[in-house]
């Protein structure tokens, strides 16, 4: 069975991370978010990929070539506007010859989960067989409505919680036949004007026999918006296998599991709770505190007595002496100056909402700092409020409080009024 990856989309709702590199590029645990997903699928047995690719395609097919690194046999094909789900699997028609996987390129979840579809669509041969996974807030997702155990009668787009017919959610793993082209062929356009994947199916199951497999809550996970990265690095974190190879000076202390690439270095009077992820040619400490979840990329460079909690670090990013990162997202060459500060907790104890798409939106969590795109600065004592989002190349002057979002290529400095007055020495 040959399996076929949707990576075209943009991933609008997590700028500014998206600004500077694909969805799909976007590292957790060290490895972009593609390549978890081809690894669970080589490791479902599948050893030949179809990769649907659009935007900054290039980076893409840069990144994994003919998938020899990761162990599969990788084609690509160009989704040349972007129509939708629907659209994009039909894309893949020529490329294959019987049954066949899809799977979400922008997503996180686990080989079990593929198994657990393939080996029911190859035990029942249905039309078509789809992960389904439980949800606490089924307005976010497709709901898959069902008309016996197991048995799919349509899905259902984002409903509100009364009207919600499962709390199932679709997991954007399927098993079709070749029949899901022509249902494609015969859907309409949403009012956006895009064909979508859910409809074909729901047409589908009205003739013909669908499946849903139910997988655990924790072999999956969505990647809709900046905070569920943080979410997705965890999770990455949790499952992979750790092992310390860099250079440990005497004095640092490592307790759980924790990733030291070879070539990082850890100074003395560090101290590292696992698990933690540190990349090649990265420079910590002295004295500073990596917190659990915490991700660090490539040539970072984080000063003396720095904390770092929960967060992703990418590339050549520099974290100056005596700064506070909690609960976010710094992106490639930024640099924050002595004495960064950046908030994850609200004073009134809230949740912390974020814009997303023009939209404020609760992300339920009461810690969440800041997202900060590929090379923002920012001067000493900078505060950064919960929840803010600063765009790529944006420069944040010294000791200046930021409290709402800063679009990219932005400068915001900070203006005194200064009074003076001449010294009396006169008693």
């Amino acid at each position: 069975m040959k399996a076929v990856v949707l990576a075209a989309g943009e991933g609008i709702r997590l700028q500014p991370i998206t600004a500077t590199r694909p969805k799909h590029l976007i590292k957790v645990g060290g490895k972009p978010i593609l390549e978890h997903c081809l690894s669970a699928v080589k490791d479902a047995g599948i050893d030949e990929a179809l990769i649907i690719v659009h935007y900054m395609e290039d980076a893409i097919r840069r990144y994994f070539g003919d998938g020899k690194r990761v162990g599969l046999k990788i084609d690509y094909a160009k989704q040349e506007a972007m129509l939708g789900t629907g659209n994009a699997v039909s894309i893949a028609e020529p490329y294959v010859k019987d049954d066949f996987l899809i799977v979400n390129g922008d997503l996180l979840f686990s080989a079990e989960a593929v198994k657990s579809v393939i080996d029911s669509h190859k035990k029942e041969k249905p039309a078509a067989t789809m992960a389904a996974v439980p949800v606490e807030n089924p307005e976010d997702y497709g709901i898959i409505e069902l008309k016996e155990e197991k048995h799919v009668k349509r899905i259902v787009e984002k409903p509100s919680r009364k009207e919600s017919p499962t709390n199932l959610a679709n997991a954007g793993i399927y098993a079709f036949s070749t029949e899901i082209f022509d249902k494609i062929k015969a859907t309409s356009a949403s009012a956006r004007g895009e064909w979508e994947i859910t409809d074909a199916i729901s047409q589908l199951a009205k003739e013909k026999t669908v499946l849903a497999v139910t997988i655990p809550k924790n072999e999956w996970v969505d990647i809709g918006r900046p905070w569920n990265l943080l979410e997705a690095n965890r999770w990455a974190l949790t499952k992979m296998k750790h092992k310390v190879c860099g250079i440990i000076e005497h004095g640092a202390h490592l307790t759980g599991p924790v990733t030291i690439v070879e070539s990082a270095q850890i100074r003395s009077g560090v101290y590292i709770e696992g698990p933690a992820f540190i990349d090649e040619n990265s420079d910590i400490g002295p004295n500073c505190y990596i917190r659990p979840y915490t991700s660090i990329g490539k040539k970072v460079r984080i000063g003396n007595a720095c904390e770092i909690k929960n967060s992703i670090i990418m590339d050549k990013a520099h974290i100056g002496h005596l700064s506070y990162v909690g609960d976010s997202i710094i992106g490639e060459n930024c640099n924050l100056g002595a004495g960064t500060i950046i908030a994850n907790y609200r004073l009134d104890a809230g949740t912390i909402k974020m814009m997303v798409k023009d939209k404020v939106v609760d992300s339920g969590r009461t810690k969440l700092g800041a997202v900060l795109g590929d090379d923002v600065k920012a001067g000493i004592n900078t505060l950064f409020m919960p929840g803010i989002k600063v765009g790529v190349n944006s420069w944040i002057g010294p000791s200046v409080i930021v409290y709402r979002d800063i679009p990219a290529n932005t400068i915001i400095m900070l203006k005194q009024n200064l009074e003076e007055k001449k010294l009396s020495l006169e008693q």
